[in-house]
């Protein structure tokens, strides 16, 4: 009776094990009632859109005009005429030097003009009534013609005593005063021309052929929350061997100086925009060896593409031929995909 009830007791602890083990396999991960999990990624549906295919550059503005006005000859100042900062235009006089030693030069030329004229008047009269040679009125003839001469350079010389606006423009900070003696050496104040502005960047010599005189521009400056608009006009006609990039100039309205010479500029130039491209994310292409390819879900599941790629912007790729409008293109996570593996998709939210 005793080994009886052993043995019973024994069968029944057996049993219990058994049953434990079956419901233990039953709740491990990965039986046979569960499955592998879905990978979360990103992704967003192919739509065609405008793609503007752009070059990006850096610049700096210019003025139009610019001059460092200095004096041709050295002499003492007698006279200002203009004041800091205002416009001025061209053929104003600016600036006056001392040339009363030349004035009286040419003082003395006219009174030898006049003399010269009336030689010349009589000796003609008498060749007339042959009582002189040809070769004394020719003599007279040829000192008038030596006193105009030395009349004209003495003009040229008290021309140059004056400093003259040689456009119009804004005339900057003054660096003399009446009274000093000063020489070529000397600036006497800075004349900016700014309307129009200069716009001087460059561009990688693949685009060399696809911008023209002509083209246009936009572009923006630091502290000014607009965008201008310039065109082409001057294009460095050799590729700078050191950059291997092409100097190209624009110019620009600015009526109401707005902008100012020197300012840093970011520039940018759209070679041709597409009204119905597919655009993709850049970060989602995948480069191969000879080609390149996306990955797409369908039906829950990663599926490569293999792809054709046009335009390239700084975030966005133009894709050709591969996908459709409509495919769901993944966009993070690519390392851990793999053909087939089961994914679900978070699409952004529409705005």
């Amino acid at each position: 009776m005793r080994v009886f009830g052993n043995i019973l007791t024994g069968a029944l602890i057996l049993g219990f094990l058994f049953f434990s083990s079956c419901s233990g396999k039953k709740n491990e991960p990965g039986g046979q009632t569960g499955g592998p999990k879905a990978v979360m990624v990103n992704g967003m549906v192919v739509q065609k859109g405008l793609l503007e295919n752009k070059i990006l550059a850096t610049g700096s503005l210019e003025a139009n005009e610019e001059v460092e006005l200095r004096s041709e000859v050295p002499g003492r100042i007698v006279s200002i005429h203009f004041d800091e900062g205002t416009l001025v235009k061209k053929g104003d006089l600016l600036l006056k030097i001392n040339d009363q030693d030349l004035q009286a030069q040419l003082d003395k030329l006219y009174h030898d003009e006049s003399l010269a004229k009336d030689d010349v008047f009589r000796k003609q009269k008498l060749l007339e009534m042959k009582a002189v040679s040809q070769e004394e009125y020719d003599k007279a003839t040829n000192q008038l013609g030596i006193v105009e001469d030395e009349m004209a350079l003495i003009k040229a010389q008290i021309a140059k005593t004056e400093i003259i606006a040689p456009f119009t423009g804004i005339i900057g900070l003054r660096h003399v005063s009446p009274g000093a003696y000063i020489s070529s050496t000397n600036q006497v104040a800075l004349l900016i021309q700014s309307d129009p502005v200069k716009i001087e960047f460059s561009i990688p010599e693949k685009y060399w052929e696809k911008v023209k005189k002509g083209t246009l521009i936009k572009f923006r400056v630091e502290g000014i929350d607009s965008t201008f608009t310039g065109k082409v006009f001057a294009i460095e006609p050799k590729v700078d061997p050191s950059t291997r990039n092409v100097n190209l100039r624009a110019i620009c309205q600015n009526p109401q100086h707005l902008l100012v010479p020197g300012s840093f500029a970011k520039v940018e130039i759209v070679l041709e925009t597409i009204a119905d491209a597919m655009i993709i994310p850049s970060e989602s292409i995948i480069p191969q060896l000879n080609s390149e390819k996306v990955f797409v879900c369908s039906n829950g599941k990663a599926v490569s593409r293999i792809v054709t790629t046009g335009i390239r912007t700084e975030r966005e790729v133009q894709v050709i031929k591969g996908i459709i409008p409509g495919d769901t293109v993944i966009l993070t996570g690519l390392l851990q995909l793999r053909e087939g593996l089961d994914i679900r998709v978070k699409l952004p939210k529409e705005k």
